[in-house]
């Protein structure tokens, strides 16, 4: 298998031992994304329409990194500290989208890492 890990200078650092995404054979699997501000290293919660956008940047930094953009995204993850803010969150989501969206689940959990309101990790796949 041909594997590679991307370690991007403009999108936030890992929190832990892991990397910020993985590409092998054509797929791109990237770590959870929390929002954290890749220039300062700090979480950004103001509001969770700002937290979503900043971890959809997130990913978009990601992506690019591998000749990517969000239509070779196939699956993703959303995992939220309150499912009071899924249509929040959808409605944000939902503008990275212009026409096939991904399989996606939403789920509520008890804690997030850094006390994140929001989590998103996906999997993205070259034709």
């Amino acid at each position: 298998m041909n594997k590679k890990a991307l370690q991007i200078p403009n999108a936030p650092a890992p929190i832990g031992p892991y990397s910020q995404a993985i590409l092998a054979n054509g797929m791109l699997f990237i770590s959870g994304q929390c929002p954290i501000n890749p220039k300062t290293g700090l979480l950004e919660m103001e509001t969770i329409e700002s937290a979503t956008h900043l971890v959809m940047s997130n990913i978009e930094k990601l992506l690019h990194a591998a000749e990517m953009d969000f239509t070779h995204i196939v699956k993703c993850s959303i995992f939220l500290k309150d499912l009071g803010d899924f249509q929040k969150v959808n409605t944000i989501y939902a503008t990275y989208f212009d026409s096939v969206p991904p399989a996606r689940e939403t789920v509520e959990v008890a804690r997030l890492p850094l006390d994140s309101s929001i989590e998103i990790s996906c999997i993205a796949m070259k034709s």
